[in-house]
């Protein structure tokens, strides 16, 4: 696996460590209550916040994929999105810039806005979206993160039963990466993410967290987004199974679990405690004999 992803100017993303993905949710619905910023400033303010904390990308989505949630229509989405891309972009020039959308007509106008990565949760399945969102991955050079999901989110939840977890996912993986290459996309452009929470129960999501190693066989990238999820709430028990605001100890311990097992990237709600985490975790795997 190569250690860096190109991005857009001669910028690349350097994966000898483990990088800090902020999540900036431009949304009023979104399930972390704390993360939604729907006003542009605000927006801004908080993308700002989390790059001086010490965020190597900012995850910009104006759509919630929560379970349950039914999306917005492509306009609404392009309304709320680009303007923050866009002023960003101009704030921060180097920043890595991510979009979290599944649709490929967002995604093309956030890449003109000065995107580098779309981060689709999609799998690939939405019908229609797959070949626009393949032929435009191939045609920019995006960088591009490709989830694992049964459905969209308003039934996900619902299809999340599985013969043998992680062989499904291999198999998804390896037919996808397959199907994105013969439409001209590079493997360099793609990085995965097994998709926490997207048509997982609490326990296949701990099960992905316990075999994260059996992903390296794919030589691509990884990304991890366990951040405030609900399984973190069913493990800990108490206020936190319901309460997203009181799953911060159990995500700062995935984060930990993936740095130490080389994900590359965590996608998080809070940068500044992660950073810290995932820096002494790096720190202590440099000292390994």
């Amino acid at each position: 696996m190569s250690e860096r992803v190109s991005l857009f100017g001669g910028r690349f993303l350097d994966l000898s460590a483990t990088l800090v993905m902020g999540i900036l949710n431009v949304t009023s619905d979104s399930f972390y209550q704390a993360s939604r910023t729907p006003n542009v400033d605000d927006a801004l303010r908080r993308a700002l916040q989390m790059a001086d904390e010490g965020a190597d990308i900012i995850d910009i989505g104006a759509e919630s994929t929560r379970p349950g949630s039914l999306g917005v229509d492509e306009l609404t989405e392009l309304a709320a999105l680009i303007p923050i891309v866009r002023a960003l972009r101009e704030e921060r020039p180097s920043m890595p810039i991510s979009v979290d959308t599944r649709h490929a007509l967002a995604a093309a106008a956030a890449i003109d806005a000065g995107a580098d990565i779309v981060n689709d949760v999609s799998a690939l399945k939405l019908p229609g979206e797959a070949v626009r969102m393949k032929d435009l991955i191939a045609s920019s050079g995006a960088a591009y993160v490709l989830m694992h999901t049964t459905g969209t989110p308003d039934v996900m939840q619902k299809s999340a039963q599985y013969t043998d977890l992680l062989s499904e996912l291999m198999e998804f993986f390896a037919s996808s990466v397959l199907m994105m290459t013969q439409a001209g996309v590079r493997r360099e452009q793609i990085i995965i993410d097994p998709g926490l929470g997207f048509g997982k129960r609490a326990e296949d999501n701990l099960t992905i967290m316990a075999n994260l190693d059996a992903f390296e066989s794919l030589g691509l990238p990884m990304l991890i987004g366990a951040s405030r999820k609900g399984f973190i709430g069913a493990v800990q028990g108490d206020d936190s199974r319901d309460s997203p605001s009181e799953r911060l100890e159990g995500t700062l311990a995935l984060s930990a679990l993936s740095a130490l097992a080389g994900v590359n990237i965590v996608r998080v709600h809070d940068v500044k405690p992660n950073r810290r985490v995932v820096d002494m975790v790096m720190a202590v795997k440099r000292r390994r004999m």
